[in-house]
């Protein structure tokens, strides 16, 4: 299978891609076949891609959420350290008068 694509055979199938084709349409293959290849090539990365975009966006999601409820937790800690306060501070009016 290695001997198959030897330089000789190459330019054998050169030559009879040139007879069937012609020189004015060689460049317009060539430039299909690039496109196509390029349009493969995207397509493929794009499977990729898509499966990582939903990973980072899930790990965004873990990172907001973590964020919220630390957020709500430090909320909840100053709300119960405010009533604290104000009930400390009412005792102390209540002792004095």
């Amino acid at each position: 299978m290695g001997d198959l694509l030897q330089p000789m055979h190459l330019l054998v199938i050169g030559i009879i891609v040139l007879v069937l084709f012609g020189g004015k349409k060689l460049p317009e293959l060539g430039k299909g076949l690039g496109e196509g290849l390029r349009g493969f090539k995207e397509g493929v990365k794009g499977l990729g891609d898509d499966e990582a975009d939903d990973k980072k966006r899930k790990e965004e999601l873990e990172a907001k959420a973590y964020q919220e409820a630390k957020m709500a937790a430090e909320a909840r800690a100053a709300a119960e350290a405010r009533v604290a306060a104000e009930l400390k501070a009412r005792e102390n009016e209540v002792v004095i008068k």
